[in-house]
């Protein structure tokens, strides 16, 4: 894997025993009951964004998976692949007022170069999945622009996100927060991943992130969030590139009567 370190770890947060079907329920009504909670601090050091929402949703799964993802159609997701790989049932979800909605899925595509043991054997791992949800989203959820080009080192980027405020706080879950983080190239120019560190003071992505818009200052999404690495929440978050990817996404897309938005 093209990682930062040793202890990168892929960061879709993780809830506990239950059956499927009802765990799915219980997550997404716990995540709701946590946003009642009041106000919280971060995406990791950024703030509440829910003027930017309106491009993301979350993924849920039956093993207590929570992941963020990015809306490119009315009916289609792009998220990390580990929020969507296995053999545990998965849901699209948001809130339609007061309450949680849980969407199926008809379609799932996983990258051909994902590797689920990327990070314990080191090696390369593109973590980008495709979601085709069974019914619409509701039509306040715009597609989003996905950018062709790579960022620069030290170009500022906003990563955003459905996950917890600090690490272990389960009950922040499901705000939409986001984080204006410098790019750094610790190893030179990437084709997979953008490595993003904060000037100071923890800030980034945490659990419940992965599958979340990295962006630029104009909307475009640069990357999807995959990792944190380099230590705890909030030191190095590491995304993967789209617009390498960009054949398979379109050939994926192209194969459900779908497009993406391109700039």
């Amino acid at each position: 894997m093209d990682s930062i370190s040793g202890r990168a770890r892929p960061i879709g947060r993780r809830a506990g025993g239950l059956r499927a079907g009802a765990r799915l329920g219980a997550v997404a009504v716990a995540l709701f009951v946590g946003s009642l909670a009041g106000p919280a601090d971060a995406v990791v050091g950024g703030r509440e964004a829910p003027e930017a929402a309106s491009g993301s949703v979350m993924v849920l799964s039956s093993d207590g998976g929570v992941c963020s993802a990015v809306v490119l159609a009315p009916d289609t997701v792009l998220t990390a692949a580990h929020c969507a790989a296995g053999r545990a049932e998965h849901r699209v979800h948001y809130r339609e007022g007061a309450e949680p909605v849980l969407v199926e899925l008809a379609g799932r595509a996983l990258h051909p170069g994902y590797d689920a043991g990327a990070i314990a054997g080191r090696r390369r791992s593109i973590d980008l999945a495709l979601l085709r949800t069974a019914t619409p989203l509701p039509a306040r959820f715009a597609p989003a622009r996905l950018a062709a080009d790579g960022p620069r080192a030290g170009e500022s980027l906003v990563l955003s996100g459905y996950g917890v405020a600090r690490p272990g706080a389960a009950r922040t879950t499901g705000t939409f927060r986001s984080a204006s983080l410098p790019v750094v190239e610790p190893y030179g120019p990437s084709r997979i991943l953008v490595w993003l560190k904060p000037a100071a003071g923890p800030s980034g992505a945490c659990q419940g992130d992965s599958g979340g818009p990295i962006a630029r200052g104009d909307g475009a999404v640069v990357a999807v969030t995959a990792w944190v690495g380099g230590g705890p929440c909030g030191a190095i978050s590491q995304g993967v590139l789209v617009g390498p990817q960009r054949d398979w996404l379109d050939r994926t897309l192209q194969g459900w009567g779908r497009r993406a938005v391109w700039e």
